[in-house]
């Protein structure tokens, strides 16, 4: 072989081992590079024997590179191969699909629109999860429009507005602008009569039985041909609240022959007498319906691309041929399937919480027992958590199953680190100490840094075990950062044995807390109450602390003013 070829090598060699180690961020190794290296140069294989040994010193060479200088390097001799580790890198980055025909926005613009009739439950938290995911991927725009225009069926709740945008918040995500529907009737009004103008809608008196024996039938309603300037006197009559509910509609003009009935001459305007909470929209009697005035509205503010359930096809289809009068374009559809969680007894509904709450039930949005954003942030779960697990689904079609398991491991991740360990036993058994322990015991703040120092919880004569680590007689026990005992029956006898007894499996490890100095605990959790005593530091603990009880699970620090401390119990 002779240099010239023996440099090739040597320069292919360090160009496929720089590709390995950059894309899988580890070090190269001969194994890995020699299938692509030979693929690519096939000139090379008479010489097999000998390419190892060449490419074993040019792997050594790189593998002592930070993956910074690796890159770098990378950049000089492959520009266009480390571009396509990036592209797919990047790709690899997102469990959300690429939004349809985005490039072709100047501004890709996209709306959560909840209603308003209570906090959001663990289900609502998909939509402005992926919503928001796209707003910052494309270094867009997303508002929050509450559809609040149905003050009857899904009556709003004044406190839900600003519930609903603290559970924003707490995901982790700030809306471009809000709006209220209910503050925007005239617009919709305005709407109406441009649309009654072009002859593409239509005041109905028909009973609902009636119209729909006539939809059903594909047969027009008798009032269908009204002139111009009848429907227009009579939808501003509406407007006025001179009719009652259920007296008159206003329909679009559709196709009363169109294969789907629920696509003929949908209505878009009702009469309703309740009126609405907000004092500001409390006058009106003559509301849109959602597909009137969300299909408005979408145009109005520039969406680009809509997320909904794959149940609201036909919301698309009715609002089609609104744009069509009007000459818009609609936008994108995402439509997806939905999702169900696990883990609660509690059905996902917001009328069904609400419900439970008014009869005492459920103490509140926020009980632990509750599927709602609300509960999951009382218990110290993390809104990143949460995000991390909605985007993760995607967007098929199909339903999708979200195990809360999910969600913990998710959590999990992000609490670990920083929570520092604590001690706390449920209904513990008093057992007395003997045999000179020491006074005081020190375990870790956390295992995994001790620069954080320990902690100094006092001892006494005796210690609280959970029953279930109560040993039988003549065993051994090492009680966690105190040291070895072994149990008589009745006491635990300090046995000064070193931490070889438990690598040799002859003495279990539990937590424990001192009886005399413990504090009184009352851990809150999805299947009621669970009382216990905690190390006397947990009783300074301030609120919204995270700790985890060692054995137990992790816990939110909820209240310690009182002479029980209440926490949280987040997840194990």
């Amino acid at each position: 072989m002779d240099d010239d070829l023996r440099k090739q090598i040597e320069r292919e060699a360090e160009k496929h081992a720089l590709l390995n180690a950059v894309k899988h961020e580890s070090d190269a190794n001969v194994g890995a590079i020699m299938g692509p290296l030979m693929g690519d140069n096939p000139d090379f294989r008479q010489h097999g024997d000998e390419i190892p040994g060449i490419a074993g010193g040019v792997i050594g060479q790189v593998n002592d590179l930070s993956y910074d200088e690796k890159r770098d390097r990378l950049e000089e001799l492959a520009p266009e191969e480390l571009a396509e580790i990036e592209a797919e890198e990047e790709e690899d980055e997102h469990d959300l699909p690429d939004l349809p025909n985005a490039e072709e926005y100047d501004e890709v613009r996209m709306r959560c629109a909840p209603n308003p009739n209570g906090p959001w439950h663990v289900g609502h938290a998909r939509m402005p999860a992926v919503i928001g995911t796209y707003r910052d991927r494309y270094d867009g725009w997303f508002c929050v429009r509450f559809d609040d225009t149905d003050p009857e069926t899904k009556r709003p709740d004044l406190d839900a507005y600003d519930d609903i945008l603290e559970d924003l918040d707490y995901l982790g995500f700030e809306p471009d602008d809000t709006y209220r529907a209910s503050d925007r009737l005239e617009v919709y009004y305005d709407h109406a009569r441009e649309l009654i103008e072009m002859g593409g809608a239509y005041t109905c008196s028909c009973s609902g039985e009636e119209f729909s024996e006539l939809k059903n039938n594909g047969e027009a309603c008798p009032h269908r041909d009204k002139d111009t300037e009848t429907v227009l006197a009579e939808f501003e009559d509406m407007i006025a609240g001179e009719y009652e509910s259920g007296e008159m509609v206003l329909r679009v003009k559709t196709d009363i022959e169109h294969k789907n009935p629920a696509l003929r001459d949908w209505v878009a305007f009702r009469m309703i007498d309740t009126p609405h909470p907000r004092e500001d929209a409390s006058e009106y009697r003559c509301w849109p319906m959602l597909d009137f005035q969300s299909g408005v509205d979408d145009h109005l503010l520039g969406i680009t691309h809509i997320i909904r359930g794959i149940d609201l096809q036909d919301s698309a289809k009715r609002q089609q041929f609104v744009y069509d009068y009007f000459g818009w374009e609609y936008p994108e559809v995402v439509h997806w399937g939905h999702v169900q969680i696990d883990a609660y007894d509690v059905k996902m509904s917001t009328s069904t919480i609400s419900e439970l709450i008014d009869d005492g039930e459920l103490e509140g949005w926020d009980d632990p027992r509750a599927p709602t954003l609300k509960s999951l942030r009382r218990r110290g779960i993390r809104g990143e958590a949460i995000v991390e697990a909605m985007t993760g689904l995607g967007t098929s079609t199909s339903d999708v199953d979200l195990a809360m398991s999910t969600i913990y491991a998710n959590n999990r991740d992000l609490v670990d680190d920083e929570a520092d360990r604590r001690f706390f036993v449920r209904d513990g058994n008093q057992v007395p100490l003997g045999g000179n322990p020491p006074a005081e015991a020190s375990p870790p703040v956390h295992p995994d840094h001790d620069e954080r120092g320990v902690r100094e919880i006092p001892v006494g004569d005796s210690v609280l075990l959970e029953p279930a680590d109560l040993p039988d007689s003549g065993e051994r026990l090492w009680l966690k950062g105190l040291g070895c005992f072994k149990f008589t029956g009745e006491t635990l006898e300090y046995t000064d044995d070193d931490i070889d007894v438990v690598r040799e499996g002859n003495a279990d490890v539990v937590h424990w807390v001192p009886a005399s100095e413990s504090v009184s605990v009352r851990m809150r959790t999805m299947d009621g109450d669970v009382t216990g005593r905690a190390e006397p530091g947990v009783g300074n603990l301030e609120a919204d602390e995270v700790v985890q009880f060692v054995r137990v699970g992790f816990a939110r620090i909820d209240d310690s003013s009182g002479d029980e401390t209440v926490v949280y119990y987040t997840h194990d």
